[in-house]
């Protein structure tokens, strides 16, 4: 099989990872849902397990679970996204 050339190679090169790049945004999206989810679940178990002493305590770690992998997520995917447009659109190395 031969390789693309010209203009229509880069083109096809380009929707290559755009489409890989949307896959795994949604991908990292729905991982980041189910364990948001996963941890809500815990903590409504775990508050209608326990006492309401401890109802408090177990909310606050769940919310904190909850905004920090959530904050952590969306932060890597922009600086992701922020490094990728630069190196997108630096000019090519001459030689």
């Amino acid at each position: 099989m031969t390789q693309p050339t010209g203009d229509a190679g880069q083109s096809r090169d380009i929707a290559a990872e755009r489409s890989l790049q949307a896959t795994r945004a949604w991908t990292g999206l729905s991982v980041i849902l189910l364990g948001d989810l996963a941890i809500t679940l815990a903590a409504i178990w775990g508050v209608s397990s326990t006492g309401s002493a401890q109802t408090v305590a177990i909310l606050s770690s769940a919310f904190t679970a909850v905004s920090t992998m959530t904050t952590a997520y969306f932060g890597i995917r922009g600086i992701t996204n922020t490094a990728q447009s630069s190196i997108d659109a630096a000019p090519p190395p001459q030689s």
